[in-house]
């Protein structure tokens, strides 16, 4: 078995009490009660994530389908090129 290292994007919300971890290169989130156990638990849910793609047989078709890249025998995701804040003005009834 090959191992992976790569970095990935993670976004870090606070809703409410809680906190939200997402990256969008894997469509993967976890909740925490504190900044360090939502970074924690993504960690842990992202190795899961990895497990069962193994388990299952399916790592490069998942990948391919969330737009990473396989160059050689390394996996790559896909390129963060911009995160940023944007005002929208909506009807809302």
């Amino acid at each position: 078995m090959s191992k992976l290292s790569t970095q990935l994007p993670v976004s870090v919300f606070k809703e409410g009490k809680s906190f939200i971890a997402y990256t969008p290169v894997l469509d993967l989130s976890t909740s925490g009660k504190t900044y360090e156990q939502v970074m924690e638990r993504f960690d842990q849910i992202v190795e899961i994530f990895f497990d069962e793609l193994t388990k299952k047989g399916t790592t490069e078709e998942v990948l391919l389908n969330l737009g990473w890249e396989k160059i050689k025998k390394h996996w790559s995701p896909p390129s963060l090129i911009s995160q940023e804040f944007k005002t929208v003005e909506l009807a809302v009834r």
